[in-house]
């Protein structure tokens, strides 16, 4: 079964929050959300697992558990490392394919088996052979 995103929780304590009621079933939760009950006491069923049999369960009772749920999963989400781009300068350094192995992947003249070229020279190294494929098409 496919795992509730973490905004549909977080609308969940929105409308928890905003509604003015004392007292909050998954009816009234679904006519504000916009959800059918039977999903919303699905996807609420994960911090009370009574929820899917009783219908008249307040909500509202729920509220510091979602909250506290919302603060681990975001806390459980692993930061998104972005790889830095290869620029139009850097790879004018090099001529061609053979001139970025001659420069990187050399050593007095030998080419060095052992060295090892890092993400940002890979992703390089990935242009410079794209660039030349397609100067080889245009001919």
């Amino acid at each position: 079964m496919k795992e509730t995103s973490l905004s549909v929780y977080k609308k969940y304590l929105s409308a928890l929050n905003k509604s003015k009621h004392k007292y909050v079933t998954a009816e009234k939760l679904s006519r504000e959300v916009g959800l059918y009950p039977e999903i919303i006491a699905s996807d609420l069923s994960v911090l009370e697992p009574t929820l899917m049999m009783d219908p008249s369960y307040n909500l509202k009772d729920l509220i510091p558990a979602l909250e506290e749920y919302i603060v681990k999963k975001e806390e459980k989400k692993a930061p998104v490392v972005k790889s830095e781009a290869v620029r139009k300068t850097e790879l004018a350094k090099y001529d061609s394919v053979s001139d970025f192995v001659y420069q990187k992947m050399t050593f007095g003249g030998i080419v060095d088996k052992t060295c090892y070229l890092s993400d940002k020279d890979l992703r390089a190294l990935k242009k410079l052979v794209s660039e030349e494929l397609a100067r080889r098409k245009k001919k």
